[in-house]
């Protein structure tokens, strides 16, 4: 058990390097174009930390492990929201938030958020049309962010650090970290899906809640590092957008492209009183903690410390409710 559990651990040291490099570099270019944070945060920098989840998810349904292909993505959702943001507004509180940009990806993930939970709940199987629909929505979304950014309608107020840094950063070394930062991340979740399975099994708990706690942690550290890195150099909306964004990639590009690559079914190794776990706590869990972040922010046009509060008190109770219940 001590090999699979250094090496697990080996995959997530590289997960967050990979993703740091990535996201790096994914930052660097995009600067170059006067993007706007927030949009940065929302495409970006979102697709730079969810290539974990989607190099996770999709080594998993190729290996037929569809409680990690599954439980990756609603996991990462709910940690993302609940842990990562929660922390990020816990610390620092936005006191305004660019509802004008911001709308756009908290619309496209409840959106794809109910198509795929209309599916759970409804046929409790995702087929390759299914996952076809989703990396549409993920085509459509990307369009619609990079017409936007380029027509002029978004304008970045670059601050003058971010652009002499731009100028500094030469393209070839962005785009190297890009690649670099792509091959690590690979490498990284090829072992924290192996490993994973080895220790779900040692510990005997379902290979589902290994996958909504610790490989969906795991895969959400990019996340985490980006929140702490724009808390740090105040770029909160950076952060924000990066949250909301990476949730809605978990389903279009992550779940999409795992369910392309093999079609799963909602797992049904943990039960409640007959009742498949997943409908009834994962799925709610994940609304909750979502419209709990996003909704004061489109109606107030702000996030509140109480937020976080509430959102980590959640995430604490899940990850509970997983291991003992």
């Amino acid at each position: 058990m001590l090999v699979p559990v250094v090496l697990f651990i080996v995959g997530l040291v590289l997960l967050i390097k990979g993703g740091d490099w990535f996201v790096d570099g994914a930052v660097g270019i995009a600067h170059r174009y006067h993007i706007p944070e927030i949009l940065i945060g929302a495409t970006v920098v979102s697709i730079g930390t969810t290539i974990p989840e989607v190099l996770v998810s999709s080594i998993a349904a190729g290996l037929g492990q569809s409680q990690t292909a599954y439980g990756n993505a609603i996991g990462s959702v709910i940690c993302n929201t609940s842990l990562i943001a929660a922390i990020t507004i816990a610390v620092k509180p936005a006191d305004t938030v660019d509802t004008g940009t911001f709308r756009i990806p908290v619309f496209f993930f409840f959106g794809a958020a109910a198509l795929y939970s209309a599916v759970a709940y409804t046929t409790g199987r995702f087929t390759r049309v299914v996952g076809s629909i989703l990396l549409s929505v993920f085509v459509v979304y990307m369009m619609i962010n990079t017409k936007k950014a380029f027509s002029g309608e978004l304008v970045l107020d670059v601050e003058e650090d971010d652009e002499k840094e731009a100028k500094e950063s030469s393209l070839g070394k962005d785009l190297l970290l890009l690649i670099l930062g792509a091959a690590v991340i690979a490498v990284g979740a090829d072992l924290l899906v192996k490993n994973g399975k080895i220790i779900a099994e040692g510990l005997g708990v379902p290979e589902s809640v290994i996958a909504l706690t610790f490989v969906a942690l795991g895969t959400s550290l990019p996340e985490l590092v980006t929140a702490i890195t724009s808390l740090a150099k105040g770029h909160g909306s950076l952060s924000l957008g990066n949250i909301v964004g990476a949730n809605l990639f978990n389903f279009v590009l992550v779940s999409g492209l795992a369910i392309t690559i093999r079609p799963f079914g909602i797992p049904t190794e943990k039960m409640i009183a007959g009742h498949n776990a997943s409908l009834l706590v994962d799925l709610p869990v994940m609304f909750a903690v979502m419209i709990l972040l996003t909704l004061p922010a489109l109606l107030k046009k702000r996030l509140y410390r109480w937020q976080g509060i509430m959102l980590l008190c959640i995430y604490a109770a899940y990850v509970s409710f997983q291991f003992f219940f």
